[in-house]
């Protein structure tokens, strides 16, 4: 079986999509035979390998990404981490930490992640989807599944990291910070962000 050439444009895709390193990519295009969705999947998986070891490092440095939307009535402050400040005053970093507050504005996630969601809301949320299932007159057997689908998905849509990107929403905001971190060899992480808006929460 001879092995699949690989082009430096197929090269370049990937690594738009990932972050992960030239050589990264070529290993996964030839690994996944050409396929991108596979030879992404290899690289999240051996990313995600990295991200646990980075994690393991303290993040003290950062900055602090900022939106005010154009109408003056949407303002974002983020905080975003890195190891050194070294990175922290990267130009990737900083458009990352701007990137971040301009799609906290845009569309409102409640938490960092989905475990920092308070037990409170979790809890009203379950409520809720009870009352549906029931009302629709679902069978008992199935309903604490379907429950629990839906709770995972406004665990999705509620949490920053686990939303797709407003400029892009092929990948996660996961997906995003993870690209960063890959390409600058240090643990980033969203530390904490607040979103006002002007009569509402």
């Amino acid at each position: 079986m001879t092995t699949k050439e690989i082009s430096a444009k197929e090269v370049k895709a990937l690594r738009d999509r990932t972050g992960a390193g030239i050589m990264d990519c070529k290993a996964a295009l030839q690994e996944s035979g050409g396929d991108m969705e596979k030879a992404i999947y290899i690289l999240r998986t051996k990313g995600a390998a990295k991200a646990a070891k980075r994690a393991e490092r303290q993040a003290a440095e950062g900055t602090i990404g900022s939106y005010l939307h154009h109408n003056g009535k949407v303002a974002v402050l983020v905080e975003l981490n890195s190891e050194t400040d070294f990175v922290a005053k990267n130009p990737e970093f900083q458009q990352l930490a701007r990137d971040l507050a301009m799609h906290i504005a845009s569309a409102a996630p409640i938490t960092v992640g989905p475990n920092d969601i308070p037990a409170a809301d979790v809890a009203r949320e379950r409520a809720v989807y009870e009352a549906q299932v029931a009302e629709d007159g679902k069978p008992e057997n199935v309903r604490a599944k379907i429950i629990e689908g839906k709770l995972q998905k406004w665990f999705k849509e509620s949490s920053l990291l686990e939303q797709p990107f407003v400029k892009d929403p092929e990948r996660t905001v996961r997906e995003l910070v993870d690209a960063v971190s890959a390409k600058t060899g240090e643990r980033i992480s969203v530390a904490r962000f607040v979103r006002f808006q002007v009569g509402g929460a």
